[in-house]
């Protein structure tokens, strides 16, 4: 691995990235010129213009070493996928080959459609699926065992023409975004920008664990998270690892991490330890939308790729281990013009500033109006285990203002305007060497699920293994279609000025319920939110009937993002995943109980039977290990029976037809019938030796590293 460092970081940063730069430095001026008309108004390359940048292309992979090219696609699995084909072409007559990419290889390539995830838009028979490049987001060289692969960025879609990826989607609500943005932006007297664009930074969060021990867990290879644990003497509970000092191992693990991220054009920052123990956390620089969305996909495969080099596993389970906060992503989410407005920026005075002002109110609308959905672009199996604990925003959708901006919204409400804001002022360190601080207008709110921190709003709910694609997608529509509301009333009225006034208050007025600034982790907040109407929706699968609704429907056909069709397929997608997840956990439990836990604790009642009857024998008080022993096999029994229940539900699962039932039915009967076995299993591990017990513990797991 070859070692950088600040000199030459600047050279070294996107080195395997076919970026702007090495286009402008290998393409014709005039194709090169295409190609940026293409990337900011959209619209196709022409064939001629199309081959001339695959040529550049592969000569550049070629150079680094490359030997074959993939269509890097993101389909329903929520994962990556490619398919990889060689640059050459057939040999001559006297047995040579010539290495080419044309251009109808770099727009258009062909995957089997009906192998992926469909939820019922293709049979089996109906194979043929299209991957088309998407220009927006950089080509770039991946390097593992295989060699190195020129990796091309491309949507994935049925013969049929749906969408049967996670990008499809994302960028379609990119474009109606920015229609509807540009829209409000005019109503300004903004003539310059011609594109609006989210900027996205995912903060991702992580386990690393020792691989070796990983390897003894039957239930981390199967199900990435621990099925039986009991806790460990210590946690987190002394709040010392928390921004401590890194280990030595964890990092050579980031230092690496760090470099290949960087080759891959990855803007990787920020680098600490978490809350729990053996937890990190890496933050990126801010990107575009649908990069920063491909980009954490490679962060994902990048960590647990390097954890390998280091004799470690990385876990992105939301929840790997029980008792200790789990893992998620927060999504940093605002919006930019490409004349450099972020329209998220309250300025000064927030309280004067009516374009941010009306951009706020039609955000709180937004996700007022579809608190269900925006709940559901975060549901995943695994982040049901961490959304509404005391480490993860509840389940409730609120919103997060702060001090200041909270006070300007409960002026324009109770007077119709707002004649002054909160300011920072200074912080008084008490100590002279110290300098006194700016303090920000506003603290922040960590148990807040969609917060506003100073120029964007912070999407805290996103799992920690699940693509962003998805809560993005829902973001960007769903303020899309209030920005359209606003404009469509604003543009026809005969007084902007009053007409936007009262429609900020209106906004505000109507849906001043979503705003909570106190704790969300709060018995009083559950009871207020339902008091005020907000839904709270507990599970995955409670979530799903969000994506039918007659509304969230109506909202995607109308700015293209999805239709009806590609709605129901991702519902049910939703609900196969479900129950295979926890199918598979299922299983996991019973061959870990009956090859593993069943065997050694029968092994530990026998030796202790048998040391009472020579303890008793020998005259001795066996009163001590006859305990041990009644509550030994009284925990046995326990398990016994929960692993018959067990057994027999899932097998009852199994013979369920319908999806959604099949998947409530795995949720309430298949979980609690888990989590029965699971508890005298745990008590049968504080009982055993050590030595006799058949993986290793959260105690070796955490803080062996």
């Amino acid at each position: 691995m070859s070692e950088i460092n600040s000199v030459n970081i600047e050279e070294f940063f996107g080195k395997n990235v076919f970026t702007l730069g090495k286009m402008r430095e290998r393409l014709p001026r005039n194709v090169f010129k295409e190609v940026q008309k293409v990337m900011d108004e959209g619209g196709e390359l022409s064939k001629t213009s199309a081959d001339v940048v695959a040529k550049a292309m592969k000569d550049w992979a070629v150079e680094n070493g490359a030997t074959h090219y993939t269509h890097w696609f993101q389909p329903l699995t929520g994962i990556t996928a490619e398919k990889h084909d060689s640059f050459i072409t057939h040999p001559d007559e006297e047995g040579r080959t010539l290495l080419e990419f044309s251009g109808k290889e770099l727009i258009k390539g062909e995957p089997d459609a009906s192998s992926f995830p469909s939820g019922g838009l293709r049979a089996t028979f109906e194979a043929r699926g299209y991957t088309a490049w998407d220009i927006t987001s950089p080509a770039f060289l991946k390097e593992d065992a295989t060699g190195r692969i020129l990796c091309i960025p491309t949507a994935f879609c049925a013969y049929t023409g749906e969408a049967l990826d996670k990008k499809t989607p994302l960028l379609r609500s990119e474009e109606a975004l920015s229609t509807q943005a540009l829209r409000i932006l005019r109503l300004f007297g903004n003539t310059t920008a011609k594109k609006v664009t989210p900027s996205v930074g995912i903060e991702q969060e992580y386990f690393l664990i020792d691989r070796e021990k990983y390897l003894k867990r039957e239930d981390l290879i199967f199900a990435g998270r621990t099925l039986f644990g009991a806790p460990a003497p210590k946690g987190q509970e002394m709040d010392d690892h928390y921004f401590g000092a890194i280990r030595e191992r964890i990092g050579a693990y980031m230092k690496d991490l760090n470099q290949e991220l960087w080759k891959l054009g990855v803007p990787a920052k920020t680098q600490h330890n978490e809350v729990a123990p053996a937890q990190h956390e890496l933050a990126p620089i801010y990107e575009s939308g649908n990069v920063a969305v491909d980009h954490n996909q490679l962060v994902m495969e990048t960590m647990k790729k390097v954890a390998g080099r280091h004799g470690l596993m990385c876990l992105l389970h939301e929840k790997p281990f029980a008792g200790v906060n789990g893992s998620g992503k927060h999504d940093n989410w605002s919006i930019v013009s490409d004349d450099g407005i972020n329209m998220l920026d309250p300025g000064l005075t927030p309280n004067a500033n009516i374009q941010f002002l009306l951009v706020l109110a039609c955000i709180i609308k937004a996700v007022d109006t579809h608190a269900a959905l925006l709940r559901q672009s975060a549901a995943d199996v695994g982040n049901d285990h961490r959304l509404g604990a005391n480490e993860a925003p509840p389940a409730i959708i609120s919103v997060f203002l702060g001090d200041q901006l909270e006070d300007v919204v409960r002026q324009l409400v109770s007077t119709g305007e707002a004649k002054k804001s909160k300011k920072s002022g200074k912080l008084m360190t008490g100590v002279s060497t110290l300098p006194d601080l700016e303090r920000d207008a506003t603290d922040r709110n960590r148990t807040s699920p969609f917060a506003f921190t100073g120029n964007k709003f912070e999407f805290r709910m996103v799992g920690s293994a699940d693509s962003v694609a998805g809560p993005n997608t829902t973001l960007n529509a769903i303020v899309a279609e209030a920005f359209c509301e606003a404009a469509d009333e604003l543009e026809a009225a005969e007084d902007f000025e009053l007409a936007v006034h009262d429609m900020i208050k209106e906004y505000f007025t109507e849906h001043q319920r979503i705003i909570f600034n106190g704790d969300g982790y709060s018995e009083s907040w559950i009871k207020e939110a339902q008091k005020r109407g907000l839904p709270n929706i507990s599970s995955m699968v409670a979530s799903v009937e969000a994506l039918l609704d007659a509304d969230a429907v109506k909202m995607f056909e109308k700015f293209k993002i999805f239709t009806k069709a590609e709605l129901a397929s991702r519902a049910e997608i939703l609900y196969e995943t479900y129950s295979k997840s926890i199918n598979i956990e299922a299983h996991t439990m019973m061959d870990m109980t009956g090859k593993q836990i069943l065997p050694t604790v029968m092994r530990y009642a026998g030796r202790l039977a048998k040391d009472a009857k020579d303890v008793r024998e020998a005259g001795g008080d066996d009163y001590v290990l006859s305990l041990s022993l009644r509550q030994c096999t009284s925990s046995i029994k326990k398990v016994q029976e929960a692993y018959d229940r067990l057994k027999d539900d899932v097998q009852t699962a199994a013979a369920i037809a319908d999806k959604k039932e099949q998947a409530v039915y795995y949720r309430d009967v298949v979980c609690a019938d888990m989590s029965a076995l699971r508890a005298p299993a745990d008590a049968l591990e504080m009982m055993v030796d050590k030595e006799l017990w058949p993986f290793p513990t959260y105690g070796d797991l955490l803080f062996e590293v």
